[in-house]
């Protein structure tokens, strides 16, 4: 396999994004309004934020997303500021994010293997495809997979690829039926009241100026390519990388009563900890040509919770470390999976 270096990014504190989902209380009919009853207790997520975090300067378009569920679908809606709204993607499949775009990342079982990407554009043209592994663990990208039975609906206020129009936003109804969503969950099973997925947004937008009546992507007179494309998200990476599933946001999803709140669990940060010293793992590696069995090298100054045990070979390795409750063990390895036994 591919071990390269793993970029650690650059997170203060991990504190992903959390939202509270609750049930859907009647069906809904798809147009890309969410200015509806269906939506109405749904709440909205924080505002998007740069994929970097505070790294980067705030946003100068506001995005957000509200998400409800029922015992057929999970439903998301997202709203998008937006006076260009343009799109020139009609394929589906298409590589989408070429457009200005919102993307849907979700990890079911939260082991940052076999997960969901999906992206629309203004035209109401999809992406989806599956990812075997991130592509910094090799991938590959599935990209023949389809979610079956999607439905997604965009409305515009304004009009579409018309620079003249007053153009204010675009917004997305997108309901994916959980039948398709079983694959990569955990024992093929949708979730249950209480338990979470992990799952993040993405909103792409390029810099795009009218010549002779059409948008076109502004181009740098230094590269003679277009500047490159801003990535505002939900839960921030702090890398200019969706593909770390371990920093999506909690998707936690609400029973009939509802919920009122949502404390990170202490095995999440236990988690977190095996990941950081996978980074490290990795990225030793591709300097040295060989894994570390020095703790203190890989652990450094930083404040731990876990006491790791490490296992290693010349080309593998394995790192553990107890749950809280020391009923069970978390394990990493070098391909950046992370399961419990």
């Amino acid at each position: 396999m591919n071990l390269s270096g793993v970029p650690e990014p650059h997170i203060k504190k991990y504190a992903p994004e959390h939202y509270l989902c609750l049930r859907a209380t009647e069906p809904l009919a798809l147009d890309g309004r969410l200015d509806k009853s269906f939506w109405a207790d749904a709440p909205w997520t924080a505002d998007f934020v740069d994929i970097e975090g505070d790294l980067r300067p705030k946003p100068s378009k506001q995005t957000r997303v509200k998400m409800l569920w029922d015992d057929e679908y999970f439903y998301i809606g997202a709203e998008l500021v937006e006076d260009q709204i343009w799109a020139t993607l009609t394929e589906r499949d298409s590589v989408i994010f070429y457009d200005n775009d919102f993307e849907i990342f979700i990890d079911p079982d939260g082991d940052s293997h076999q997960y969901y990407e999906f992206e629309i554009n203004a035209w109401n043209t999809v992406w989806d495809l599956l990812l075997v592994k991130p592509y910094r663990d090799g991938g590959p990208a599935v990209n023949a997979w389809d979610i079956a039975g999607l439905k997604t609906a965009v409305h515009i206020d304004g009009e579409l690829n018309n620079p003249l129009a007053a153009n204010r936003s675009w917004s997305v109804e997108v309901a994916m039926p959980w039948k398709s969503l079983l694959e990569c969950a955990s024992e093929g099973r949708r979730p249950t009241a209480g338990q979470f997925w992990r799952v993040n947004f993405s909103r792409v937008e390029w810099q795009a100026e009218v010549r002779d009546g059409r948008y076109e992507k502004v181009i740098n007179p230094a590269t003679g390519k277009s500047f490159p494309e801003d990535n505002w998200v939900w839960s921030p990476m702090g890398i200019v990388n969706m593909h770390y599933p371990e920093l999506w946001g909690y998707v936690v999803f609400a029973g009939e009563e509802g919920a009122d709140s949502f404390a990170l669990p202490q095995d999440e940060t236990i988690k977190w900890q095996l990941r950081k010293l996978y980074y490290r793992q990795r990225n030793h590696f591709a300097e040295f040509g060989e894994f570390s069995e020095d703790l203190s090298l890989l652990m450094g100054e930083d404040t731990w919770m876990i006491q790791p045990q490490i296992e290693r070979t010349s080309r593998l390795f394995q790192m553990s470390a107890p749950s809280v409750d020391g009923s069970s063990t978390y394990y990493i390895r070098e391909d950046g999976k992370l399961w419990k036994e």
